[in-house]
């Protein structure tokens, strides 16, 4: 089997080069590989390179993820997360490919407090959000094929991070502020690369459980809350800390003003998940936890 991995240098990308390759043939491509086009700032070259290397599966781990500067940016962030998924899409097609692709909470307004299922109506309030909207629907669309995984709040001990940031602040200052009014579970790019290789395998066995899915870790953690996890795991590992996690003091969004809006709840039900592919998804402090084992 030969799997062609589109996005290799991104947090999810990097551990799925490592998830992937036990399935067979790895093909890992980013915008700079200079063997095959891989840029999805330039979507008229990605169907030639799909075309080139005929791969049985491909994984799309490549995206527009800076969600303030696609504000600024809308046509970029529709060739990278819609016009270009799109693409890939109809050349996977063509060759009878299955393909894998990643989207977001951010599909939905954010409203209500229930953990959001597949079948939900859609409300993005971001550019950010209706362009992987736009891309979802355009894989569905044109690759019959498809598995297409919402996800939130990814995090990787490779590159910065959340925690990072907030060990470091809590370093250099008495007190820390962070929000208290957004719901998610923290989500390690670990995790979805391990799940998305099950899930290939899985699939190719029984091509009825092609589909879209919510992939998150179990439970679920406001950004204050999460901050405070993590500086009570750094302190229990004995990190010199200025300010504990007492010292963590909870704010609206409002006190944050971003001009992406956020959605206040991204809790993602993964039921169908789980019981299409006979997971059990590890709660998310297991996976920060051992993500801070690693780096601190």
């Amino acid at each position: 089997m030969k799997v062609l991995l589109l996005g290799k240098g991104g947090q999810v990308g990097w551990e799925l080069q490592r998830s992937l390759a036990p399935l067979g043939e790895l093909v890992a491509l980013d915008f700079d590989s200079t063997d095959f086009h891989a840029d999805f700032s330039r979507p008229d070259q990605l169907a030639e390179t799909v075309l080139k290397v005929r791969p049985d599966v491909i994984v799309n781990a490549a995206a527009h993820t800076a969600v303030d500067k696609a504000e600024s940016e809308p046509e970029l962030a529709r060739k990278l997360n819609a016009t270009s998924p799109g693409v890939v899409a109809e050349a996977a097609q063509q060759i009878g490919a299955l393909m894998v692709h990643y989207s977001t909470d951010y599909v939905f307004d954010g409203s209500g407090d229930k953990p959001w299922k597949e079948d939900d109506a859609t409300g993005p309030l971001s550019v950010y959000g209706r362009t992987k909207l736009e891309g979802e629907q355009l894989v569905a669309q044109h690759c019959a094929r498809h598995l297409i995984f919402r996800t939130s709040w990814v995090y990787a001990a490779r590159g910065g991070n959340f925690a990072k940031t907030m060990l470091r602040l809590a370093r250099e200052r008495d007190r820390l502020t962070v929000i208290d009014d957004q719901f998610g579970a923290p989500t390690g790019a670990e995790l979805l690369a391990d799940v998305t290789a099950h899930a290939i395998r899985d699939t190719l066995r029984d091509p009825g459980k092609v589909g879209l899915y919510h992939l998150v870790a179990g439970g679920e953690t406001t950004w204050h809350g999460y901050a405070r996890f993590v500086l009570e795991q750094a302190q229990a590992a004995g990190v010199e800390l200025k300010a504990g996690p007492g010292a963590v003091d909870p704010v609206p969004t409002s006190a944050f003003p971003t001009p992406a809006a956020r959605p206040n709840n991204s809790r993602l039900n993964t039921a169908k998940l789980q019981t299409t592919f006979g997971l059990v998804l590890p709660r998310w402090q297991a996976g920060v936890a051992r993500m801070l084992r690693e780096t601190l």
